[in-house]
C-alpha cells in the first residue's frame, strides 16, 4: 500500500518520522576551519580503493550549504534529523587541541535545526576516525578507546544541551570487520587479529562513551546504532542451519552479546579466542552498561552457506543465492519480511530497550528528467518497509522512529558518487538539490505526524 495517508494510520500518532546523512558523506569542507584528515580523506585518496578515485574533498558541500540544507529537511516535514559529528573537526589530531571553529559548525547545525521544529539524533562516531590515531594502531589499539571517550565528554558538554538522543557508534560490524578483515573499507586491513582487536577496543570505546554521555549530560538519551544481519540459512540441511547460527554469532554476537549480556560468543571466543587483546577486569561492565534505546540499520538479508573448505576460518561461511530476483542498483536483495524476522530474534535473544529504524532505504541511480526524477522502485521499498514497520509496532514491539537513508545523494563509501541512495537528487556539479518521486511521497507521509496520540491497534 503506498497510499502515504493510510499507511500513517497504521503508525501511532506519536511516530518520529526522520532523515539521516553522515557527516563524512555530505560535508565535503575537508580542510577548512581546521580539520585534519580522517582515515576516509587517506582511504579514498589511495588509487584503487574508491569507485573511479571518487573523494569526499567537495561531497554535497554541505558544510557551506548548512542554511540551505536544514530548509530541505523542514521542507521534507520530517520531526527528526539523524546525522553524525566528524571527530576530525573537534579534535583534529584525536587527542590533544579541541578546535572551537569544528564546534561552531555544529552549534550552528543544532540551533537551526531547534528553530525549524526538528529533533536532533547525533551520531558521535560514522567511521572518520581521525588520521593520525593510526599512528597508535587506530582501532586496534586500546588507546583509542580512552581519545574517544574524552572526545565524547567535549562534544556532550558543549553539544548536549540541544540533543534529543545520541548513539556512540554508527554500524560498528562497518568499522570492525568490512575494514579491518574484509579490506573494503578505511584502513583497508585483511588480517582477523587486527580486527578481533579493532572488535574489542570499540565495543569498550562504546561503553567509556555511555559513562561519558551520562557523566556530562544525565538526561540526554543513550544509544547504539548497530547494522543487524538478519541471517538466512541457504538450505534446510543441518551444515547450514549451524552455518547460520555461526553466523549470527560472528556478524551480530560480536557486538550484541558484549553489550547486552557482558560476554562475547562462546564459539567466537573458542574459535578466535586465542586472537583476541587482553580483555581487562571490568571491560565488560563498562561495555554491557544498560542503554536507553538502540537503533536498527537494515537493507537486505544475508543468507549464508556452510563452507566446508579445509581450514576455512570461522564461521565458516559462504554466501548463497537470493530467494528474491529483485534487488536494488548496489545488487542488494529486496526482502522486507526479513527485517521483521531480524526484530523478533533480537527480542528473543536479548533484552532490549526501545529502537528506532535509524536507516533504511534503496539505490536507485534514477536522473533528473525535466526537472523531475522518477524513482518508483525506491518509493515502493519504502512503502513495502514502513509497512512491515507498523506490523512490529501492531505485535507490540518497542519502535520509536525512523529515519530514512538518505536525505539526499551523497559519496556512498566504496561506492564513491555512482550509487544514489537520496530522497533528494543531488547534481553534485552544481550542487542543485531536487526533490524525487520518492521524496515527496515521503514527505506528504511524514507531515501526517504527530497527530494526536491515537491508540495502537
Amino acid at each position: 500500500m503506498t497510499d502515504p495517508k493510510i499507511l500513517a494510520d497504521r503508525f501511532p500518532g506519536d511516530f518520529l518520522f526522520g532523515v539521516a546523512t553522515a557527516a563524512y558523506q555530505i560535508e565535503g569542507a575537508v580542510k577548512a576551519d581546521g580539520r585534519k584528515a580522517s582515515i576516509w580523506d587517506s582511504f579514498s585518496h589511495m588509487p584503487g580503493r574508491v569507485f573511479e578515485g571518487h573523494t569526499g574533498d567537495v561531497a554535497c558541500d554541505h558544510y557551506n550549504r548548512l542554511e540551505a540544507d536544514l530548509d530541505l529537511i523542514k521542507d521534507m516535514g520530517v520531526d527528526g534529523y539523524r546525522f553524525s559529528i566528524a571527530w576530525p573537526r573537534i579534535i583534529p589530531d584525536g587527542v590533544g587541541r579541541i578546535n572551537e571553529p569544528g564546534l561552531d559548525f555544529y552549534d550552528r547545525l543544532l540551533d537551526g535545526c531547534r528553530a525549524r521544529g526538528i529533533k536532533t539524533y547525533a551520531t558521535l562516531y560514522h567511521w572518520d576516525l581521525p588520521l593520525a590515531l593510526m599512528g597508535d594502531g587506530g582501532w586496534a589499539a586500546r588507546s583509542t578507546a580512552y581519545a574517544f571517550q574524552r572526545y565524547a565528554k567535549v562534544v556532550m558538554a558543549r553539544l548536549g544541551d540541544r540533543l534529543d538522543a545520541v548513539a556512540t557508534f554508527n554500524e560498528p560490524w562497518c568499522s570492525v570487520w568490512l575494514s579491518h578483515l574484509y579490506g573494503i573499507h578505511a584502513p583497508g586491513e585483511r588480517n582477523m587479529q587486527a580486527a578481533l582487536h579493532a572488535l574489542h577496543h570499540t565495543n569498550l570505546a562504546h561503553g567509556l562513551a555511555v559513562e561519558a554521555v551520562r557523566h556530562v549530560t544525565p538526561t540526554v538519551p543513550v544509544g547504539l546504532v548497530l547494522n543487524a544481519h538478519s541471517v538466512v540459512a541457504g538450505s534446510s540441511s543441518e551444515a547450514d542451519k549451524k552455518a547460520a547460527e555461526r553466523a549470527v554469532d560472528f556478524h551480530n554476537g560480536a557486538f550484541f552479546d558484549p553489550v547486552f549480556k557482558g560476554h562475547y560468543p562462546e564459539s567466537l571466543m573458542s574459535a578466535l579466542g586465542d586472537r583476541m587483546p587482553l580483555i581487562e577486569d571490568g571491560d565488560l561492565a563498562i561495555i554491557s552498561q544498560k542503554l536507553d534505546w538502540w537503533g536498527l540499520n537494515y537493507y537486505t538479508p544475508m543468507r549464508v552457506a556452510d563452507d566446508a573448505t579445509a581450514g576455512a576460518e570461522f564461521p565458516a561461511t559462504k554466501a548463497a543465492p537470493f530467494v528474491n530476483p529483485e534487488k536494488t542498483d548496489i545488487g542488494w536483495e529486496i526482502f522486507p519480511s526479513a527485517m521483521a524476522d531480524l526484530v523478533a530474534d533480537l527480542y528473543k535473544r536479548y533484552d532490549l530497550p526501545e529502537f528506532y529504524i535509524t536507516e533504511n532505504g534503496a539505490a536507485y541511480n534514477m536522473e533528473v528528467v525535466n526537472g523531475e526524477v522518477d524513482d518508483q522502485p525506491r518509493l515502493d521499498y519504502y512503502a513495502e518497509h514502513l509497512s512491515v514497520c507498523a506490523d512490529l509496532i501492531r505485535d507490540g514491539f518497542p519502535l520509536k522512529g525512523y529515519f530514512a537513508w538518505s536525505l539526499m545523494d551523497n559519496f556512498e563509501w566504496a561506492e564513491g558518487y555512482r550509487m544514489r541512495f537520496g530522497l533528494v537528487h543531488v547534481d553534485y556539479e552544481t550542487q542543485e538539490r531536487t526533490f524525487k518521486k520518492s521524496g515527496k511521497w515521503y514527505r506528504e507521509l511524514a507531515s501526517q505526524f504527530p497527530k494526536g496520540n491515537h491508540k495502537l491497534r
